[in-house]
């Protein structure tokens, strides 16, 4: 789930009272793109003071719809409106009227996670607009602008390895990279000599290597006294978040992961590079991948510590067990709606709206759960999980989700996993989590302790976004060195 703090107001749906006719006119000239246009194009509408483009947002999400078009040629004019559009709160002609800043993206998909950032990506400045009660909107929309790469600024300390996948630029039939950023203890750039441990964090949902760009100094590359190398992972891809796990919709990203980028990386700087010595770990849906990641490939991992992370087992997704065919995604059993987020006790953010919000576009965190566990179609499109209508869940698209319930992996074949595991499973998750994560964590937990099982599965309190206090940060700190010790027992 995502990984920003989440702000102290309720959920601000727009309300849906019709206005006149809405209607996007856009088109892009040939010094964007000299080339036919094929995908979405997405008109994106706020009242905020930010571009719109960089939208939604999940707790106060604004309109936005989108149409799919062929070969549009440069200067051909495209029309979105009632007739070939889905949108957010609904149609075109349900948006409030209203002042609103607009923005249009022409979406190509070439790689990027969100639609208003993803390099090659072309868009228009933001127009201010009024959606009229009586006459709606007519606007004509010209998209001259071109969404470039973010450049990283390497540091003393940090530097940025980009590296191209064999594997994944097969799948995707294009090149496609792997990037991270890689923090340096002070102790490397002293002794280049000298070996270190290595840690591997995978952000949440929104976040990726880019947060360490022009870094001076980096807080984790020093764990209890013990320097590490610390690795941001960027885990981006076009669904959403890659979770680097092997996808039939995504590609083989945890292959990509650990048998290209990790051994780069070690080869480029002064990791130890055994499995003793090489953790892993990250919040959210980067606890999720960290656990993933350690559970799969046991003789990479030497430890993973993960934090709040996404559903761990589907008998309990945020309060829905997937696996029972009677239950709704949309409903409770008492028919009503389903939250996806609540603060302290009160839910104020549902599943309904909160896909309605992520139809119109790509790269958000239901589509990214489908994208990420469930089937490809035959014609190359991704097999929803979820019906977007009634809330039923698609049986045959569920049955691939069933290799991605570290749960059921966990609890059926611990026998077998325990040689590698024994003592390397580390997770933590607040007792009242934002988005409902913790049940999934009480029901492995209870699990691991039926079995005797040599894993950490703890309930500490706060919510998704309180749980990390500095007394637990500073037991992890102390567990991962611990561990590195042992592993590496140099003088530090």
């Amino acid at each position: 789930m995502h990984s920003t703090t989440l702000p102290l107001l309720s959920l601000a749906l727009v309300a849906c009272a019709h206005a006149g006719p809405v209607r996007v006119t856009a088109e892009f000239p040939t010094s964007a793109l000299n080339a036919p246009f094929s995908g979405r194009v997405v008109a994106y509408f706020t009242q905020g003071t930010d571009e719109p483009r960089f939208g939604p947002n999940w707790f106060r999400p604004e309109p936005c719809f989108s149409a799919m078009f062929k070969n549009v040629k440069p200067s051909q004019w495209v029309t979105l409106d009632d007739s070939n559009t889905v949108g957010y709160p609904g149609l075109p002609s349900t948006i409030k009227p209203g002042q609103y800043k607009l923005q249009v993206v022409f979406d190509r998909n070439l790689g990027g996670r969100s639609i208003g950032a993803s390099p090659g990506n072309l868009y228009s400045e933001p127009v201010a607009v009024t959606v009229d009660s009586e006459h709606g909107l007519d606007a004509r929309i010209v998209c001259k602008q071109v969404i470039t790469e973010p450049k990283f600024v390497d540091t003393a300390q940090v530097k940025e390895v980009r590296l191209k996948s064999k594997l994944l630029s097969a799948f995707y039939h294009r090149d496609t990279f792997l990037t991270a950023a890689v923090a340096l203890p002070e102790d490397a750039l002293k002794d280049p000599k000298r070996k270190f441990p290595i840690y591997y964090d995978v952000p949440g949902f929104g976040g990726n290597h880019m947060m360490l760009s022009g870094a001076q100094q980096v807080r984790s590359t020093v764990r209890d006294g013990v320097p590490f190398i610390t690795v941001v992972l960027n885990p981006d891809c076009p669904t959403g978040h890659s979770v680097f796990a092997d996808s039939a919709n995504n590609g083989p990203w945890g292959a990509a992961v650990t048998t290209e980028l990790i051994p780069e990386i070690e080869h480029r700087f002064p990791a130890v590079g055994t499995t003793e010595t090489r953790f892993v770990g990250g919040h959210s849906s980067g606890g999720w991948s960290s656990l993933w990641l350690q559970v799969t490939y046991p003789n990479v991992f030497g430890g993973c510590w993960s934090t709040s992370p996404d559903p761990i087992d589907f008998r309990d997704f945020q309060q829905f067990n997937m696996y029972d065919p009677r239950q709704n995604f949309f409903t409770d059993p008492t028919g009503n709606l389903r939250p996806v987020a609540r603060q302290g006790t009160k839910a104020f953010l549902y599943v309904k709206p909160f896909f309605e919000m992520e139809e119109p576009i790509r790269g958000e965190q239901m589509g990214s759960f489908e994208a990420v566990f469930g089937p490809r179609g035959k014609d190359g499109e991704i097999i929803r999980t979820f019906n977007r209508k009634t809330g039923s869940v698609n049986p045959v698209a569920f049955d691939s989700w069933k290799k991605y319930d570290i749960g059921l992996k966990l609890r059926t074949q611990w026998t077998k996993l325990s040689p590698q595991l024994a003592g390397k499973i580390h997770v933590y998750t607040g007792d009242i989590d934002t988005f409902y994560l913790e049940g999934a964590v009480k029901l492995v937990k209870a699990d691991m302790a039926k079995l005797g099982a040599n894993a950490t599965f703890e309930i500490v309190p706060g919510d998704h976004f309180t749980m990390m206090t500095p007394k637990l940060r500073t037991r992890i700190n102390h567990e991962m060195a611990m561990a590195a010790r042992k592993a590496w027992p140099v003088k530090n």
